[in-house]
């Protein structure tokens, strides 16, 4: 097996431990890679690694230079796109070709903020105070720690990490313990393409033993989050304790609402791919359909039937349409969540069960499933489960669709298939979730904000606006009147 170090300082070195951990294929279910298993010391080498970057070399590289190094990395990124696919694929379960269109696509998020890096201006103030000219400048906050999940680490860290390093931060990575190794073949192509030592660190391991350390590490200035809402709080609540500014992108239970008057086999397609893209492993997935009453019987049925039509098995064969579930404890939490719907009084229409044969490796796979009859009370209408499990539900009207909608905890995404222009202006305004598809699904780009309202997080990352939440707005005053007056009388 492949055994990796951290990357420390554009060093490889090993964790303070001496201890690794096993890295398992969720479709064989053997060990591939050994994983360093760090713990507070490493922490604390990995953010004074990045802190006297900050201070020193990086803070001495023009934006234009900052931004001809994130290109380079981009280009560096599609060169190798098959190779980091591979071993995402490999940690993740997901569809290789599905991972490696997510690389080749990453490679434009550097690029983009690479032209940006020497495009963040300030601006002057018309103040109302005379002979006194005011101007705000941007600054970089200084070492920023990304922390991801495992169902998509290579772009979730590129969300955080390309806006991070356009505004002049520096970089500690935490991965999720389940898929560290794409992390460490990225850490490659920052020394390949020339940046310091320090601006990108990546170290490994388990939540209490090193997330916690980075998190509460006094040089640690900015925290950048994907992950569940349980951990997201957690981690709010111990970055509260010094003050840090915090992204966090969390779960979601996004609607997917089809009106009478829409294009149903667009919607059809749409409402498939918004839930068992990604095995259902994503945060913005459409887990909840509402279908207009007078569509919802035929809609279901056609639904049902091109479901079960789905190719399932080994994520790196290309035929293939569904992978495993990437962890075992997932897989767990999806069984739990299928027991749970039938025992509410949800009816399953498709799928519902455990794969298990030669084709299905070590049996980590799950039947895309299909419940109706579902209640938007329901614990399977309310919960994250993070899975191919979607729960379909009827309403009236607009306004009825509107209070479905908007009743739950989240609000990462929606999605409406609708042909009024009007009634789609409408839902767009009144669905309460930073991101409102209208006719497509997952659509993203690198050139506008992403990020969730209620309890789906806190932040934006993509576009212009996500530089400005990596840097500090300072506001200078200089006085042009050469007489500064006395506060006592006598002097």
């Amino acid at each position: 097996m492949k055994r990796y170090q951290l990357f420390i300082n554009n060093e490889w070195v090993d964790p303070q431990s001496k201890a690794w951990f096993e890295s398992l294929d969720p479709f064989s279910g053997e060990a591939w890679a050994e994983i360093p298993r760090a713990e507070a010391a490493d922490a604390d080498r990995a953010v004074m690694a990045a802190a006297n970057a900050f201070e020193g070399p990086w803070s001495r590289i023009s934006p234009s230079e900052r931004g001809m190094l994130l290109h380079k990395l981009g280009t560096l990124i599609e060169r190798d796109a098959e190779s980091l696919a591979a071993i995402e694929s490999r940690d993740n379960g997901k569809l290789t070709r599905d991972v490696l269109g997510q690389i080749k696509y990453m490679a434009k998020y550097y690029y983009y903020f690479g032209g940006l890096a020497d495009k963040i201006q300030g601006a002057v103030v018309p103040i109302d105070k005379p002979k006194v000219y005011n101007f705000i400048r941007y600054e970089p906050m200084g070492v920023v720690l990304s922390i991801t999940p495992w169902n998509s680490s290579l772009p979730l860290t590129t969300w955080k990490m390309a806006p991070a390093l356009c505004a002049g931060n520096t970089i500690v990575c935490k991965p999720s313990e389940y898929t560290s190794a794409s992390l460490f073949e990225l850490a490659k192509l920052f020394v390949e393409a020339g940046f310091p030592p320090g601006v990108f660190n990546v170290v490994t391991g388990f939540g209490d033993e090193i997330g916690d350390p980075l998190v509460r590490h006094p040089s640690v200035q900015r925290i950048a989050f994907t992950g569940g809402d349980e951990a997201g709080r957690r981690i709010y609540a111990a970055a509260a304790q010094s003050l840090k500014r915090v992204s966090l992108e969390l779960g979601g239970k996004s609607p997917n609402i089809v009106f009478d008057d829409a294009d149903l086999d667009q919607a059809v397609n749409g409402v498939i791919a918004g839930i068992f893209s990604a095995t259902g492993q994503t945060c913005v997935a459409g887990s909840r359909v509402l279908l207009q009453e007078s569509i919802h019987d035929a809609f279901v049925q056609r639904l049902a039937q091109i479901t079960k039509t789905a190719k399932i098995g080994n994520p790196a064969d290309p035929a293939n349409e569904i992978g495993p579930i990437t962890t075992k404890p997932q897989f767990d939490k999806i069984r739990d969540y299928i027991a749970i719907a039938k025992k509410e009084g949800a009816r399953c229409v498709a799928g519902g069960r455990v794969l298990t044969g030669p084709e299905f490796g070590a049996g980590q796979f799950i039947e895309p499933t299909i419940f109706v009859d579902v209640t938007n009370d329901m614990r399977i209408a309310q919960e994250e489960v993070f899975g191919p499990v979607l729960s379909v539900l009827k309403f009236k009207d607009e306004e009825d669709a509107i209070r479905i909608g908007n009743d739950i905890k989240f609000g990462l995404a929606a999605g409406v298939w609708t042909t009024s222009l009007h009634r789609a202006m409408l839902m767009s305004e009144r669905l309460k979730a930073g991101t409102v598809w209208i006719n497509n699904y997952r659509s993203s780009s690198y050139a506008t904000p992403f990020g969730g309202v209620k309890q789906s997080g806190i932040g934006r990352e993509g576009g212009i606006e996500s530089v400005k939440e990596f840097m500090e707005a300072k506001s200078v005053w200089i006085s042009t009147d050469l007489k500064m007056p006395s506060l006592f009388a006598g002097k």
